[in-house]
């Protein structure tokens, strides 16, 4: 039997002393799409933020790509980091370089070396996004759906094991949002795994799947009725 890649027991959630979510009891198997929704303010960035470790475990059981979450030191979130590609609402790229440069900078903090090899991965990860010719433009210079599916390709570049999206259509307008869904999915097809968290109700109708709802301090799977 496989690991699961997001085991969480018994797991609250935290924000400074205030419990946000209390009693998680969730699986996340690898290959999964999972959505990930609940109201502005019902804990979903917190639970995100607990499991890329901005945010400590202090009650409960978790395991997230062979790390205990509970156990956690600091030195060892760099090396968790590494195995989880994490998609942000605003992007986050640094608007004084160019993609391939934004890239670059995120493989040399995370022990890269070799500049050929880092040539191809940035290739590569670009070409996955359908932004391969987009390199070397500024962001300032691209539409925040381009700007969102490069976002998407720093989060490949270490290939992780889970890719956690944080509202990642949440800016973007629906066409775009959609265009931005179809990426994730056809890396979800690939075989990663992904968490999505989202307000945006239409893209789960369209491409239904697993979904986690934040609710009155808990989390649990609600079924999506085919409409």
């Amino acid at each position: 039997m496989e690991e699961p890649i997001l085991n969480l027991k018994e797991v609250s959630v935290f924000q400074k002393e205030n419990m946000v979510l209390n009693e998680i009891n969730l699986e996340i198997k690898k290959g999964e799409f999972v959505y990930l929704i609940g109201k502005t303010g019902s804990g979903k960035s917190s639970f995100m933020k607990t499991l890329y470790a901005d945010l400590p475990l202090k009650h409960g059981h978790g395991r997230i790509v062979g790390f205990n979450l509970k156990t956690l030191e600091e030195k060892d979130i760099p090396y968790l980091r590494r195995k989880l590609g994490i998609v942000f609402q605003d992007f986050k790229l640094l608007p004084d370089r160019n993609i391939n440069r934004n890239l670059q900078f995120v493989l040399k903090a995370t022990g890269w070396g070799d500049v050929v090899l880092m040539n191809a991965k940035i290739e590569e990860v670009l070409e996955k996004v359908g932004m391969k010719t987009k390199g070397f433009k500024f962001p300032h210079e691209l539409s925040g759906g381009e700007q969102q599916r490069i976002a998407i390709a720093r989060a490949l570049l270490n290939d992780p094991e889970l890719i956690l999206a944080d509202e990642p259509t949440g800016n973007l307008d629906p066409q775009t949002s959609v265009e931005v869904m179809k990426v994730l999915q056809d890396i979800n097809k690939t075989g990663r795994t992904i968490l999505m968290a989202t307000h945006d109700y239409a893209l789960i109708l369209k491409y239904p799947s697993k979904t986690l709802k934040c609710d009155g301090n808990k989390v649990f799977e609600v079924v999506q009725k085919a409409v």
